[in-house]
């Protein structure tokens, strides 16, 4: 009979990991500088510390392989949701026929935060980070929600005030994420908007915009350089969050450890911007990198509306759609991209994060794409298995895991495949809704429409000759 009872692994609040850990130094190829817009060279710190909370501008650069994460903050994680528990999905594994010892599933489940999803981690760091500098107001974009309301559960234990611009189609999609982010006291505003001359611009040539989350960060950082009390806060792309975020994947080594497991065969988390998939490879893919486990495969998963990896090209880019922010190099669709309104709002970003780019160009990972539907039939499947519906970004990873599993069985191998349930999808019923109603429509990128963009003559182009 199954055991399971033993399917969840907990850690006590004191294994709360003590650093982040910094992935840099180990890159297989040196990690590009941001790039002032107004010049094309590197961006001097003073650009980054008006945008940025200090700190966070150190962590970006740094080259040490380990930063301390503060006790203060260490105790702050512990009261509020971390560790997190990694599951063993037995009942799925029952489901595909893989149940044994041959093929194991586990799932590290960033849904017990207090907002539902990994984006906590890195927010309560930067609000954190904010109140030391003396700030008094945080501004961001989000795409789903699940950033906007992670920033507005930080902003609100400092007593900060929290703007957040979420993507209009979101907005319109997933009004329990704006009313969640209002409780904790945030003011939300639909992206385009009116309050910035980056959204007047959009709505004037598009009064019905969907949004993007370029536009969306456009307006952010707009609005966090009318003051100096204010900073821009952002949820993905950039090294420090990527390095709040690898609580997640030690965490999950030592939770393999108790299970019995040394390391697992397969790593897989879905791609927006790429944090939650960097939180927890990135402690694998340092191992990848340095041999001490040279086979592991680590897989992240984008929607077929808005493949940045899989479709896009590795260039030099705007990180936002006004072209006010840094440019990065990056896997990228181009930033005048405006992408599908798919529910998987999250993973709708033109770009990904130099760290994820550089690791897929030197192929220390790879990438993969879905359609919705069949996302979202995955999503269903993992419910009425495991008992929690995943958000739609999630459920690309669990797509993959389901794919990978068959596989695995067909070809007799014994896998031990573990992923990042990033975030429940309480708030995402209508997509849902619409799947089992026959309303939910797949999107193809075409080709043309990302050839159109990245041969725009706004794209950058940087002599690198200079770094």
């Amino acid at each position: 009979m199954t055991d399971y009872f033993k399917a969840r692994i907990n850690l006590e609040p004191s294994e709360v990991p003590k650093e982040w850990i910094n992935i840099v130094p180990d890159l297989p190829t040196p990690m590009t500088p941001l790039v002032n817009p107004m010049d094309g060279k590197p961006a001097p710190p003073e650009m980054a510390f008006a945008i940025f909370p200090k700190e966070c501008v150190l962590q970006e650069v740094s080259q040490e392989r380990t930063i301390p994460i503060p006790n203060e903050l260490r105790e702050i994680y512990a009261k509020s949701y971390r560790p997190t528990p990694l599951h063993r999905a037995l009942r799925l594994e029952r489901e595909l026929g893989t149940e044994g010892d041959d093929i194991k599933i586990f799932y590290k489940n960033e849904s017990t935060s207090p907002t539902g999803s990994h984006k906590p981690n890195t927010a309560i760091a930067q609000a954190y980070y904010a109140k030391k500098d003396g700030l008094e107001e945080l501004v961001t974009e989000t795409g789903a929600g699940q950033w906007g309301s992670g920033l507005a559960y930080g902003c609100n234990l400092f007593d900060i005030k929290c703007t957040v611009y979420m993507v209009r189609a979101s907005f319109t999609q997933k009004p329990g994420r704006k009313i969640l982010m209002r409780c904790y006291n945030a003011e939300v505003h639909a992206s385009p908007s009116r309050f910035t001359e980056s959204g007047k611009l959009f709505l004037e040539k598009d009064p019905d915009h969907p949004g993007s989350l370029g536009i969306a960060i456009s307006e952010a950082i707009e609005h966090s350089m009318s003051s100096d009390k204010i900073r821009y806060s952002l949820g993905s792309v950039v090294n420090f969050v990527l390095l709040h975020q690898t609580v997640i994947g030690q965490e999950a080594k030592i939770q393999l450890n108790k299970a019995g497991i040394k390391d697992p065969d397969i790593v897989i988390g879905c791609m927006g911007g790429g944090s939650n998939f960097a939180g927890l490879m990135i402690p694998f893919a340092r191992d990848k990198l340095t041999g001490a486990n040279s086979e592991i495969e680590i897989i992240g998963v984008e929607p077929r509306a808005c493949p940045s990896v899989c479709k896009g090209q590795y260039r030099w880019d705007f990180g936002d759609t006004a072209m006010k922010g840094p440019i990065a190099k990056m896997h990228t669709l181009g930033h005048t991209f405006i992408p599908s309104p798919i529910h998987a709002g999250g993973l709708r970003y033109h770009g990904m994060a130099p760290i994820v780019s550089i690791l897929n160009n030197n192929k220390v990972i790879s990438a993969t794409m879905h359609h919705q539907t069949e996302v979202i039939k995955a999503g269903i499947q993992f419910a009425k298995t495991e008992g929690i519906l995943p958000a739609p970004e999630t459920a690309h990873a669990i797509k993959e895991v389901i794919d990978q599993a068959i596989k695995a069985k067909e070809n007799n191998e014994k896998k031990v495949i573990l992923f990042n349930f990033s975030g429940h999808g309480y708030f995402d019923l209508l997509a849902y809704k619409e799947y089992m109603t026959g309303a939910l429509e797949d999107y193809e990128l075409p080709t043309e429409s990302i050839k159109k963009a990245l041969e725009s003559e706004e794209m950058p182009k940087i002599d690198e000759s200079q770094f």
